[in-house]
């Protein structure tokens, strides 16, 4: 007589859970204030973004994404609006391309909403028209940085 099995492996069982949102560094410069304040408002602005990951310990893992606003008239610069929001993600069970696609796509889409808010927020305070940033495809981002990364490896 056997003994019958459970089939069902929960220490194997993929998990990604959220473990703390929280902003790691804010910065807001308008260098020009308050005399850019009667300038015609037309800016050129840069968005510029970025997204890194730590492993900190176990299955738990750092997510920061990094969004720098510029907005510039003519030459000058008008703000430079900075935030590292960041987050600690439990990532547990997932093969290893699968955690990778997770930490570089899946997790700095969670991020970005609350980044947005604080960017947005933070312009507005500092006296001017609040930047509302499109939504972004983090899973492009994340295919094109793994395409250009394969390719310098070859």
């Amino acid at each position: 007589m056997t003994e019958a099995t459970n089939t069902e492996d929960t220490g194997n069982k993929p998990e990604l859970i959220i473990h703390r949102l929280f902003i790691k560094d804010l910065s807001f410069e308008a260098p020009h204030s308050p005399k850019i304040f009667n300038a015609e408002w037309k800016p050129e602005v840069d968005v510029h973004l970025d997204s890194t990951s730590q492993h900190l310990e176990s299955d738990l893992y750092d997510v920061t994404l990094r969004i720098t606003n510029t907005a510039k008239l003519k030459d000058e610069t008008v703000f430079i609006a900075e935030v590292k929001q960041a987050g600690i993600f439990l990532v547990h069970g997932f093969e290893k391309e699968q955690q990778e696609e997770l930490l570089g796509s899946f997790c700095p889409n969670v991020l970005f909403p609350y980044a947005r808010e604080v960017i947005s927020n933070m312009i507005h305070r500092g006296g001017f028209p609040p930047l509302y940033l499109a939504p972004v495809n983090f899973d492009a981002i994340y295919q094109q940085r793994k395409q250009y990364s394969s390719a310098a490896n070859d």
